[in-house]
């Protein structure tokens, strides 16, 4: 038994070398076109660039952690400051000199160094002691004048005999080497790979950085959002209230028969006024938040959507009151996006609570069965969603191939 689990020990370290020599292989190429890429940072257009390279670069390394994890038994935990979809000149600069992006860089280097050899060390040794093995059975087919070389050129039977003794040799130094190279290259995956405790701290900080500026900029437009609706709407409406009283109370004094029809006006404006303030209130915070929960208000928006929705809400809990605001707008906005521009006939919301490391993590998923084709744009429902997120620090992943499904996929933390 200790002998088979060695064997499989062996397997699946050689395994592991031999994938990452090839991935090696591929760091390499990469950091040959991130160095280009550090050449045309400093003459400007490279920061076009940045952040489809940073992207590339966190799935490069996150393969790494994948194949580290597979091969260790534990998972490598990653953190990452969001890449924003419209950066500004200082997003991209952030971006570019996170400590997570010079990190995964280090790595790489590191990698396309070492990786290659060790993979082609890994797979020489059991190669060679095969060959070993066989080179009595084969030694004098081979012309006078090119001998098989091993250690020494093999001439002769009793060089011949020698082989299968140096085979031997070869598998016991596979069996011993090649777990060891194999542990030594995911230990220094995980060294370069897995956050330290200060950079844990710089992201933490930059995070909440950017959080804070996101929840300002949420807070702002809601602000402006706020004042629009009282503008346009209750403000405009008390407006007609207040001049058709003033028609009653003339008419009152000139011709009183004509002021109760003209009352009447007046007190339905006033409740079209009230009705409206009743809405903007509602829009702040819900209510049915309180009354219901998270679960009964989703509820009732998906049974006021016009596109036919099915609600899943298994293994939802309870959250903070701000984070259950903010999911229900989320909800809300999305299935807005869906009647206007998804052109869908069916959608699905998905909402649940999943722990963490950091906490517990509300998740939220739309998916319709639409055209597809949505993107981002300033100023509308999917910017409006991504604010709200990245105030409490959370994450929005889009899917919308043209032809569809669009998959809309929001993460908002719940604290510790």
């Amino acid at each position: 038994m200790a002998r088979t689990g060695r064997l499989r020990s062996w397997w699946r370290a050689l395994r592991y070398l031999a994938a990452e020599g090839i991935a090696g292989m591929v760091s390499m190429a990469l950091l040959v076109v991130g160095l280009v890429l550090v050449v045309f940072l400093l003459f400007g257009p490279g920061w076009l660039l940045a952040p489809r390279a940073v992207g590339l670069l966190r799935w490069w390394a996150g393969l790494a952690r994948r194949r580290a994890g597979w091969f260790s038994g534990e998972v490598l935990s990653e953190r990452y400051l969001p890449i924003p979809a419209d950066p500004t000149f200082e997003d991209l600069r952030r971006l570019a000199t996170a400590a997570s992006t010079r990190r995964d860089a280090a790595w790489v280097a590191v990698h396309a160094l070492i990786a290659p050899a060790a993979g082609l060390f890994a797979l020489a040794l059991p190669a060679a002691a095969v060959n070993s093995l066989l080179i009595p059975a084969y030694w004098q087919s081979m012309p006078a004048d090119e001998p098989v070389t091993n250690i020494y050129p093999v001439t002769s039977w009793w060089g011949a005999a020698a082989m299968p003794l140096f085979g031997v040799a070869y598998g016991a130094l596979s069996l011993w080497l090649t777990p060891l190279m194999a542990r030594g290259m995911c230990g220094l995956a995980a060294r370069l790979l897995a956050p330290t405790r200060e950079s844990r701290l710089v992201e933490r900080v930059s995070a909440l950085t950017a959080s804070r500026a996101a929840a300002l900029d949420a807070h702002a437009a809601e602000l402006r959002r706020i004042e629009r609706d009282l503008h346009d709407g209750a403000q405009n409406r008390l407006v007609g209230v207040v001049m058709m009283l003033g028609i009653a109370e003339r008419s009152l004094r000139t011709n009183p028969e004509q002021a109760l029809p003209q009352l009447l006006r007046a007190q339905d404006a006033a409740a079209d006024a009230l009705a409206g303030l009743r809405t903007i209130v509602h829009d702040i915070y819900p209510p049915i938040l309180d009354e219901l929960g998270l679960e009964g208000a989703v509820s009732a928006l998906a049974g006021r959507s016009p596109v036919p929705c099915v609600l899943d809400v298994g293994g939802l809990r309870r959250a903070p009151a701000a984070v259950e605001s903010a999911a229900y707008f989320v909800v809300a906005e999305g299935l807005t996006n869906v009647v206007k521009h998804g052109g869908a006939g069916g959608v699905t919301v998905r909402l649940h609570t999943t722990d963490r490391d950091s906490g517990e993590v509300l998740r939220i998923a739309i998916t319709d069965d639409g055209h597809g084709g949505a993107v981002e744009r300033a100023g509308g429902g999917l910017s409006g969603i991504r604010r709200r997120a990245e105030a409490f620090e959370g994450t929005i992943e889009l899917a919308s191939p043209e032809g569809g499904p669009t998959s809309l996929t929001v993460e908002l933390p719940c604290g510790a």
